[in-house]
């Protein structure tokens, strides 16, 4: 009898650790942790303030002032050594009366960018980070028009700043193609595909070479196994097409 007593005592103390062990594993809700990201690609926003993994996504946080000069620093706290007057070749340049102003940008990209199933447009505002930090904007002035306008008010490295001073570029960054090559890395939209410049193998690549949201699919100097990614462009839509290939992340300020 005290065998059997033992026995049973012993039972109930295996089941009630079965159940606890089943209970802890059912009730485990901890995130997976994500796979660490090589970073080296999105360092290449080289005035980037930070650029960290964040689960799924790369945030890339900067001022979101150029580096280069620009009328529009007239009167700001940068105009000793970052004005200069408009030398560019457009003849019908028209400056706005806005200045630039520091914007802290955070961008927080996905990592590991796939096509949409369901594109969204592009909205009005920052669509994404040129390597210098400033913002890219669409192709559009407002909703529905188009920069045929307010293309005369670009400096001379094609960029100007909105009401807020926020300074950005709807078309080629000029400062930047300039300086590092017309075929380089550019920068990201917030979908996380990468920008590269006009020119591809030596060649100046035209929107008939491109989708919709202008862009293609190929290996690259820094995606060697193949990425889709945009490419800018002399004429209209310039930077993105019909949208967002991938699924946007965000960016605030």
């Amino acid at each position: 009898m005290k065998n059997a007593n033992l026995f049973c005592l012993a039972l109930v103390a295996s089941l009630l650790a079965f159940s606890s062990c089943k209970k802890d594993k059912d009730e485990d809700t901890s995130p997976t942790p994500s796979t660490s990201v090589d970073l080296t690609v999105y360092k290449k926003v080289y005035a980037a303030s930070e650029v960290y993994q964040d689960g799924e996504f790369i945030v890339i946080k900067t001022n979101g002032r150029p580096d280069h000069k620009s009328p529009y620093y007239k009167g700001t706290e940068w105009e000793s050594t970052l004005y200069e007057a408009y030398n560019g070749n457009n003849s019908a340049y028209n400056q706005n009366p806005n200045k630039i102003a520091a914007i802290n940008f955070t961008f927080k990209i996905p990592h590991t960018p796939t096509e949409a199933a369901n594109k969204s447009a592009t909205p009005m505002g920052a669509i994404g980070v040129a390597i210098n930090g400033v913002a890219f904007f669409n192709q559009n002035a407002a909703p529905g028009d188009d920069l045929s306008n307010e293309i005369n008010t670009f400096d001379q490295y094609a960029g100007h700043p909105q009401q807020q001073g926020m300074y950005h570029y709807h078309l080629e960054p000029t400062y930047l193609t300039g300086a590092q090559g017309s075929s380089v890395l550019l920068g990201f939209l917030l979908d996380g595909f990468p920008v590269y410049g006009p020119v591809e193998n030596g060649k100046t690549v035209t929107n008939a070479d491109l989708d919709n949201y202008h862009g293609h699919s190929h290996a690259t100097a820094d995606y060697p196994n193949g990425i889709y990614h945009y490419h800018i462009t002399s004429t209209d839509p310039y930077i993105n097409g019909d949208g967002f290939y991938g699924t946007p992340g965000t960016v605030t300020q």
